[in-house]
């Protein structure tokens, strides 16, 4: 078993919008035989396979991870292809926090653009070893060596190239592999056949120059390797080969490796690196688990067909015949009929079918162990569950970071059968997507959805209309806006009530301070109540109470964040008090207290890339100014330019079609959240003005 384990990589492709990732993994199912013909992403044909869904065949972009596995020489690679605009990133995310390993894929014109960086983040934040691909090589203006350059000052990865290629542009035809001094090109109609090659004569010096800089980077990472070239001995293949995976495996260096996955060239010899250098579910970092209902206690999961199971649901997709579970098998095996407990709801499941997936293709399975990426059907839970054997020790793996949504829009059908079907597909859109949110408001009682950006919610509307047949109408797409507080304050509230029978008494004192803008909460709660003057039992109510209230502030209505309250003392009545009591004396002592701190309304504020050829810089950069936009720094590419701002969301909408006037339809963008930041004062007076005059047309 453990050397079908050392044979496993589990691998996941993520890159900026318009790479090339489902391309090259277009590639590497063809390579492999998974398919027997190449389609393409754009373009006439079937659609690459991974595109599965009609709309994204239709937008030509990725919207859902999709998952295959692939055998290539004696490996067996599982491979997530996930999506690569911002609005989806939660699709990266919990690919990545189940994954040993990634390519990072990067454009060879366009190099490091904005969700590169966030792609980025997301790895660091899992600890996942990766390769970079520098793909399409064969377009003009590609220069993959200077993009090895921006890798490293902008992301800061120590990225050395293990590879050169012959010929850019139009003169693509393979690459040079500075391990075995070789070159390598592609030919028959698809690229099928590798052929070895000398090195081109005026690639020699080059190649043995890159070859230097390569050694001496690798060799921080084997002693054996550095000793060598301290004494002018050779050294083999397999010794650079062995450096390379240890620096891979330590998150210390990045091999950078070239092709174009468009024109088949130099895509086995990227699998050939995933093979060599990516870990295998024995060699990557062990998952962290901790004891139900105790987080103190870090254990980590051993990749070990014979222990207790644990398994996490990582993604789910509602399908009419049952849940999809998407599931990593950390520990122990997972078999068809077996019965298995859902540690978060402590409800035992028995497992009906177990399949193994190929983008929306399915084999039947009967058993899967450690190291696995399976999906499992008809099992009810939430993404991010962790499954524990009937009978074990209950283990929870650790959960994944989720963005909050920062874009809200009504939605309504057109009649009572279109609300029917739009209900059920909110449901099981939510279930399925962590960052898209569903709520009714209280005073309108309108439906409202929240996500990621502007393409989020119109890909998810144009969904309901599509799969559920439902004639949905939608509202103006709306901020979402929070509130603060800037300075600390003293709480002290009584809550009275006498109706005759049993009153309502309840006094909490405290204090109610601001946190700071990097707090990993948005709100907290501490208990510094001393001898009891509030009994135990109500000191819940007292936090629900004040949660209640950060829902909704005092200024607009809108969500309270970086709020602290301290509970210092109380009093309490040994008939009247109760869990009721408490909890409106708390709401009512934090509404006050959030008044009388100095509030404000945050605005959240997008990082935006612009890429636009240089005779437009000038009016672009003017446009971003007039919408509040921070300038950050600009970049000169051939006769691009990239302008880097960071730009409220309010003044973004309609951008795109600003944006292409200004500039004849030649200028693209991408837009990522950033933090949230006070709204200037005039701004802020406008939205309280909004929210009271909806509120009271709502009320007529």
């Amino acid at each position: 078993m453990d050397d079908f384990l050392t044979k496993t990589r589990n691998i996941g492709i993520s890159a900026h919008i318009d790479s090339g990732k489902t391309t090259l993994t277009e590639r590497l199912l063809f390579y492999s035989k998974k398919i027997h013909k190449i389609e393409e992403v754009k373009g006439g044909g079937a659609g690459a396979t991974m595109d599965f869904m009609e709309l994204e065949r239709e937008k030509g972009i990725t919207i859902t991870s999709a998952a295959t596995c692939i055998f290539w020489k004696d490996l067996k690679i599982n491979i997530i292809d996930t999506p690569g605009h911002v609005d989806f990133t939660v699709e990266v995310e919990r690919s990545l926090r189940v994954l040993d390993g990634a390519i990072m894929v990067l454009c060879g014109v366009a190099g490091v653009q904005s969700q590169s960086i966030t792609v980025d983040r997301q790895m660091k934040r899992y600890r996942v070893p990766r390769l970079a691909f520098i793909n399409k090589c064969d377009r003009t203006g590609a220069n993959p060596l200077g993009i090895v350059t921006q890798i490293r000052e902008k992301l800061a990865l120590n990225a050395v190239p293990i590879q050169l290629p012959i010929g850019l542009e139009d003169q693509h035809i393979g690459v040079v592999d500075l391990i075995t001094m070789k070159g390598y090109v592609n030919e028959g109609d698809n690229g099928e056949r590798v052929n070895e090659i000398p090195i081109p004569v005026d690639m020699q010096e080059q190649a043995e120059e890159y070859r230097e800089k390569m050694l001496d980077a690798v060799s921080q990472y084997d002693d054996e390797l550095m000793e060598l070239l301290l004494e002018n001995k050779p050294v083999s293949e397999d010794l650079i080969r062995r450096a390379i995976q240890a620096g891979v495996h330590q998150l210390k260096f990045v091999p950078v490796l070239m092709g174009s996955a468009f024109k088949n060239r130099a895509v086995q010899k990227l699998m050939d690196a995933v093979g060599t250098f990516l870990p295998s579910p024995v060699e990557c970092e062990k998952m962290r688990a901790m004891r139900a209902g105790d987080e103190k206690e870090i254990i980590l999961l051993d990749p070990n067909a014979e222990k207790p199971l644990v398994c996490m649901a990582f993604k789910l997709v509602e399908e009419p015949f049952g849940q999809l579970t998407y599931t990593r098998i950390y520990q122990g095996t997972l078999k068809k009929g077996q019965s298995i407990i859902n540690v978060r709801t402590k409800r035992s499941i028995r497992v009906g079918r177990l399949v193994r997936m190929h983008a929306n293709d399915r084999d039947n399975i009967d058993t899967a162990s450690a190291g696995d990426i399976i999906a499992m059907i008809g099992v009810d839970c939430a993404t991010g569950d962790t499954f524990c054997e009937e009978g074990q020790e209950m283990l929870t793996c650790e959960s994944m970071h989720i963005a909050e949504p920062v874009i809200s829009m009504s939605i309504r059908g057109k009649d009572t059968d279109a609300d029917t079907k739009m209900s059920k597909a909110l449901h099981r859109f939510m279930r399925e997507d962590p960052t898209f949110r569903v709520h009714t408001d209280i005073e309108s009682s309108q439906t409202i959805i929240s996500g990621m950006g502007e393409l989020h919610l119109e890909i998810y509307t144009e969904r309901i209309r599509r799969e559920y047949k439902a004639d949905v109408q939608v509202g103006q797409p709306q901020v979402n806006y929070r509130e603060t507080i800037q300075a600390k304050v003293e709480m002290d509230h009584i809550h009275k009530k006498q109706t005759g029978g049993a009153g309502q008494y309840a006094a909490v004192v405290g204090e109610v301070y601001p946190l700071p803008e990097n707090a990993e909460e948005l709100f907290e709660f501490q208990n510094s109540v001393k001898g009891g003057n509030i009994p135990s039992e109500f000191i819940s109510s007292c936090e629900k109470g004040f949660r209640d209230t950060v829902e909704r502030g005092p200024l607009a209505g809108f969500q309270v964040i970086r709020v602290g309250v301290r509970l210092t003392d109380g009093r309490h009545h040994a008939v009247d008090s109760s869990d009721m009591a408490f909890r409106i004396c708390s709401r009512d002592a934090l509404r006050e207290a959030i008044r009388n701190a100095n509030p404000l309304i945050l605005e959240p504020i997008m990082r935006v890339e612009v890429e636009t050829p240089s005779e437009y810089q000038g009016p672009v950069i003017g446009d971003l100014s007039s919408r509040r936009g921070i300038i950050s720094g600009t970049d000169a590419r051939g006769n691009l330019a990239l302008v880097y701002c960071s730009v409220p969301l309010s003044e973004m909408f309609g951008y795109s079609t600003d944006l292409r006037s200004a500039t004849a339809g030649k200028a693209s963008f991408s837009m990522e959240f950033e933090r949230y930041a006070p709204c200037p004062k005039t701004i802020q007076e406008k939205v309280i003005a909004e929210r009271a005059a909806k509120k009271a047309a709502e009320k007529k």
